[in-house]
């Protein structure tokens, strides 16, 4: 009689498993990617004294963009 291991989650496994954790991975570069783009997006689109408002300069934009 043959035993089936339902321990371990399919996509833990093989093949399969090593393709979804290349595809979640690549998921969330893209994810971290667009949120700096969108930030970087927000923060330019803002007045000078919106930025001051906030505490930042233009210059500060590409370093809040960096810690993302």
């Amino acid at each position: 009689m043959a035993a089936i291991d339902t321990s371990r989650p399919f996509a833990a496994s093989g093949s399969a498993g090593r393709f979804a954790g290349v595809f979640v991975g690549f998921i969330a570069a893209f994810k971290t990617w667009n949120d700096a783009r969108m930030t970087r997006r927000h923060l330019t689109g803002l007045s000078d004294r919106e930025l001051q408002d906030i505490g930042l300069t233009r210059f500060d934009i590409d370093g809040v963009v960096a810690r993302l």
